[in-house]
């Protein structure tokens, strides 16, 4: 497994078990949410990170980093959402929501291994404000696409655009990593 793969997959056990933890908190709320709503709330979190990058100014006790869980997570929720459709059903069986979260993980982490042998891991010499802004990016298409219920003439789905958002707030989370070991590692 390449290093870019044990970090991603590091990143996601860090994501899951928080997921995981809400899921106990709770329960599937979530699953009321229409894809929509899950991708204005990926908005949100994504227009927050961009004005943190632009501003320096913070005044809620969360980071970046946090953000971009949030990001991955609900990126999941979508995907599961996509497959399941919204319901008002709450007594659905945790595990087989967990099943779905790591079915879509691998997924996503297998999508993030042949991007990055095509690309050649270009997203390392990015900045994190640049990865934002295509997250930023891939939220208005998201939008776009289901204002036009769904339909589009030569684009990828919202599906393709819900693993871009994933692993585009993997590779920001790594990215932090590294900076924050880096530092250690010099004091």
């Amino acid at each position: 497994m390449s290093e870019t793969s044990v970090q991603f997959e590091k990143i996601i056990s860090q994501c899951r078990e928080l997921f995981s933890k809400k899921l106990q908190d709770y329960g599937p709320a979530w699953r009321v949410l229409r894809p929509s709503s899950i991708t204005d709330q990926i908005y949100i979190k994504v227009n927050r990170i961009r004005t943190l990058q632009m501003t320096g100014k913070k005044m809620v006790d969360e980071s970046e980093e946090d953000e971009f869980v949030a990001i991955i997570n609900y990126s999941i929720i979508a995907l599961i959402q996509l497959e399941k459709g919204f319901s008002n059903d709450f007594n659905e069986n945790k595990q087989e929501i967990l099943n779905l979260y790591d079915q879509y993980a691998t997924e996503a982490r297998k999508l993030m291994e042949r991007k990055n042998h095509d690309y050649g891991e270009a997203w390392r010499d990015m900045r994190i404000s640049s990865i934002t802004d295509l997250i930023y990016q891939k939220v208005l298409r998201t939008k776009q696409i289901e204002d036009n219920q769904g339909v589009t003439v030569v684009s990828e789905g919202l599906d393709a655009n819900y693993f871009d958002m994933l692993n585009y707030s993997v590779f920001c989370l790594i990215k932090f990593s590294e900076k924050k070991n880096s530092i250690e590692s010099q004091n």
